[in-house]
């Protein structure tokens, strides 16, 4: 399955890099912030990389 939007930095990011980068994808191709969070979203399945979550800068351990 090959997706139709352009990588961001032109190669496709390993799942490591996907999951420690919020944007995929090259943000220029994109009309509105909508498509591009479809898409990034689409990206993310494609490589196996949860989605990220509201709470994942937050500690998992308390202080």
């Amino acid at each position: 399955m090959d997706l139709k939007y352009k990588w961001k930095n032109g190669y496709r990011p390993s799942r490591d890099e996907a999951a420690r980068n919020p944007h995929l994808l090259d943000e220029s191709q994109f009309d509105n912030e909508q498509d591009r969070k479809l898409a990034e979203e689409s990206a993310r399945k494609h490589l196996g990389i949860p989605a990220p979550t509201l709470d994942e800068d937050k500690p998992i351990l308390p202080h």
